[in-house]
């Protein structure tokens, strides 16, 4: 990657957007190769003022309804509702058992000028007023007259909206001092897909979108830096913000600045603002450019190690886009703010006063969001394992290749995690929608750890090669649509001939456990046992009393098809039987059940032979 001279950055931000690939058509292309699925279109375009932490925007936005059904009701999520005193948000972090410390009791105290809200004072389809109610975080549209099927219309709506303090993802002048963290900021069309709408009441978990075209013009203080989504069209009317002092700026008069962004076949729209922003760039050797905004009043400590985080995060960019596809944008931006660390569109936010490590974490997971529920747009809502999870895995491997950790199993801590909520009782099946957990720790376990786990024990099942085919196929067959579980198992299934239902009915729609052992061994003679409800292969390994090895593969009857092995294939072990006995050619002297620890075994002291504690 190369420095580039802020003397040039504005040149190069204005002709990124004229370089970057034409993505606007995916959807349709899709479409083309898949006529049985379908998907809505938006293309919005909002025009905001902001004073101070209040601002009132314009949105036209041209919806196609591209189901077969007709439409008689749209509905938008109004986001920022949620932070005000007695919201679902507010009542749910007051009695869930384990409440956000980020969150707690903070919404329930929060003053009039506090709060956060969106208020839409008007609303026109097809330039005649329309009926609407707000019900909590949800806007509730009836048409006119019905939406059809392959019918665009265009709504026009005038709004008024509040930024809140600071204390899930959006707000103003977070815990480090950054001004305004703009997320979910907008009235934004819910989705409409094969299962119906998708309108449940925002309480500070997951979101999903429409995808399209945004044109979003923001009129805000001079004195403030702006990234976010979308490339920049104007950089010479506001380049003085990254201390571009050329002449040629036509920097317009009066005390504000107008930012001008587009972005091309996305389903979100984030931005952040503040007064003390630094703004580096640098590019991937595959072209990509990638934009820092971080505070240039933090300690020297924290500013050493954003200068440290760019080289690092272009090799992250490169690592994704080789392992699951190509990032098909000029652009990507990483920007202190929010509360912690959250994906957006060509975006993230996270906080910035970390140590490296922890700085270069947050990136390697957020970017990878980038595939997993940005690109590969799965309603994380439904189904955050997917989101999550598979982030949590290709980061995973990513940190341990960049950062030269050699661990044999990068994912360890996931498999640690899932052990732990299971042994202490806490689990739920990964099915349950985001918002309905009983408990956080269960969701965030479920999530992000039994997620992750859904494909490095897939590596147990299939075989690493596959897994890795597969995660490609998965990119290019559904990449800019909505895939659904079934999607990513048949994205599997495809590349290594293997039947996978019964691997994604037990461990993402039940609380299906694997636990087995070594009943017994005699001789030449080993008997395993299945004690846990769910079935798997089994790998094994056996020493014999000469001191040699040999390797087993016990394939499971229902993947009819076995994983690329050099192991030795015994007769496949029917699920229904809860013993399995085989005959070796030597005597033995030990035997371990899965020696790559892929296996997500509960109980790992009965794998061994003589017993030991694994």
């Amino acid at each position: 990657m190369k420095k580039v001279p802020y003397l040039v950055l504005s040149i190069l931000m204005l002709v990124s957007c004229a370089q970057t690939k034409d993505v606007s058509n995916t959807d349709n292309n899709a479409k083309k190769s898949n006529e049985s699925y379908w998907q809505q279109h938006v293309d919005y375009t909002m025009d905001i003022d902001v004073n101070g932490y209040q601002y009132n925007g314009k949105q036209k936005l041209v919806y196609t309804n591209n189901s077969p059904d007709d439409l008689d009701k749209v509905f938008y999520h109004l986001y920022f509702n949620a932070f005000q005193p007695g919201s679902q948000m507010d009542v749910r972090s007051l009695n869930i058992k384990d409440p956000d410390r980020r969150v707690r009791d903070r919404i329930s105290k929060l003053k009039p000028n506090e709060i956060g809200y969106i208020k839409v004072n008007s609303l026109k389809q097809d330039g005649v007023a329309v009926s609407h109610e707000t019900v909590g975080t949800i806007l509730e549209v009836t048409l006119n007259k019905p939406i059809k099927s392959g019918e665009s219309v265009t709504f026009d709506m005038l709004f008024d909206a509040q930024v809140p303090v600071q204390i899930r993802r959006s707000g103003r002048n977070n815990a480090e001092g950054v001004a305004l963290s703009m997320t979910q900021w907008y009235p934004k069309m819910a989705e409409y897909d094969f299962q119906g709408w998708h309108t449940p009441p925002y309480i500070a978990r997951e979101f999903h979108g429409v995808w399209g075209d945004f044109d979003v013009t923001l009129h805000i203080d001079k004195n403030y830096v702006v990234g976010g989504t979308g490339y920049l069209q104007n950089p010479q009317e506001v380049g003085h913000n990254y201390e571009d002092k050329s002449k040629e700026l036509k920097l317009p008069k009066g005390d504000k600045l107008t930012w001008h962004f587009k972005a091309p076949n996305v389903h979100d729209f984030s931005w952040a603002a503040d007064p003390e922003y630094n703004h580096d760039m640098i590019t991937t050797k595959s072209g990509i450019d990638l934009h820092f905004f971080y505070k240039k009043t933090m300690e020297a400590k924290y500013l050493k190690n954003w200068k440290d985080l760019q080289p690092k995060t272009a090799e992250l960019m490169d690592f994704f886009s080789e392992n699951v596809g190509m990032y098909p944008y000029k652009q990507y931006s990483v920007i202190q703010g929010g509360d912690g660390g959250m994906e957006y569109a060509m975006s993230t936010l996270i906080t910035g006063q970390r140590n490296f490590g922890s700085l270069f974490g947050v990136t390697a997971h957020e970017m990878a969001h980038t595939w997993f529920q940005f690109l590969l747009a799965s309603n994380e809502s439904l189904h955050p394992w997917m989101d999550e999870g598979f982030t949590s895995y290709i980061s995973s491997k990513a940190s341990n290749k960049i950062l030269e950790r050699n661990r044999e199993n990068p994912h360890a801590g996931s498999y640690r995690g899932y052990r732990t909520i299971v042994n202490r009782g806490y689990e739920e099946s990964i099915s349950t929608h985001a918002d309905r957990y009983n408990t956080n720790w269960a969701y965030s376990t479920g999530s992000y750890s039994k997620g992750a786990i859904f494909l490095a024990q897939l590596e147990y099942i299939i075989g690493a090669e596959n897994v890795a085919k597969g995660l490609k196929k998965y990119f290019n067959d559904f990449s800019f649509k909505h895939p659904t579980p079934n999607d990513i198992k048949r994205s599997m299934e495809k590349v290594s001939g293997i039947h996978l239902d019964w691997y994604l009915n037990e461990w993402t729609q039940t609380t299906h456990t694997i636990d087995y052992g070594l009943k017994s061994v005699d001789g030449k003679t080993i008997t395993l046992e299945r004690i846990g409800q769910m079935p798997m292969p089994i790998d094994l390994e056996v020493e014999y009393t000469d001191g040699s090895k040999e390797s087993f593969n016990i394939p499971l009857r229902m993947m009819r098809g076995v994983k690329p092995t050099s192991a030795t294939i015994l007769k496949d072990w029917g699920w229904a039987f809860p013993t399995y006995t085989f005959d070796v050619s030597k005597d033995v002297k030990s035997v371990v059940i899965d020696k790559s620890g892929l296996m997500a075994d509960i109980k790992l002291e009965n794998n061994t032979y003589p017993a030991s504690s694994r």
